[in-house]
């Protein structure tokens, strides 16, 4: 039986509903960790990130932490799309679109500029396909990216394997508080 986006994104919901916003926190803590030691991120200037929801991976400390090393973006939802924003400290952030704090920092203009995106994700699968909430704005943002592409996400956010559409573009790794669980694992 072929699983609509739709159902999946429903099952993942209710499963998000079963754990704490405490295990939610550890798990981010472990995936982000091990990031950081990926070469990919190690020597990127510029990092797209995303300043989290509280039922994603707990980006924000990661964000405020790397800041003062790396030139860190952030998403800022513009209509129907997504406008790069410099993350220059938590008192440049506002509330914005869907409750999510976005920086009203200088905007970056030059997407190729952009060395790693870490891009979330209602599920992934080891392929590195990228089931979003369903509004396509990163649907929209990822084919302007030449930047290496990680999708994180929890460990039950995995899918066997997703439904896709020819839009569709694939993240070069996906990552969990397990580590990259996806076939197209980087290397020098």
């Amino acid at each position: 039986m072929t699983v609509t986006k739709r159902e999946w994104r429903t099952l993942i919901a209710q499963k998000k509903k079963t754990y704490t916003s405490a295990q939610l926190t550890q798990w981010s803590s472990s995936l982000l960790s091990k990031l950081e030691d990926h070469p990919v991120f190690c020597q990127a200037k510029i990092v797209l990130m995303y300043y989290a929801l509280p039922d994603e991976v707990q980006t924000q400390a990661f964000v405020e932490r790397w800041s003062k090393s790396k030139n860190i973006i952030l998403p800022v939802v513009q209509g129907n799309d997504l406008e790069l924003r410099f993350y220059e400290g938590k008192d440049s952030l506002k509330k914005g679109a869907y409750g999510i704090e976005e920086p009203n920092g200088r905007r970056l203009t030059n997407y190729n500029d952009i060395e790693l995106a870490i891009i979330p994700g209602v599920s992934f699968d080891r392929e590195g396909n990228r089931l979003g909430r369903g509004k396509g704005y990163y649907d929209r943002l990822l084919p302007q990216l030449s930047a290496y592409k990680i999708g994180i996400c929890f460990q039950f956010q995995v899918a066997p394997l997703l439904p896709t559409e020819p839009f569709d573009i694939l993240m070069d790794e996906v990552w969990t508080e397990n580590g990259c669980i996806s076939k197209t694992q980087y290397s020098q």
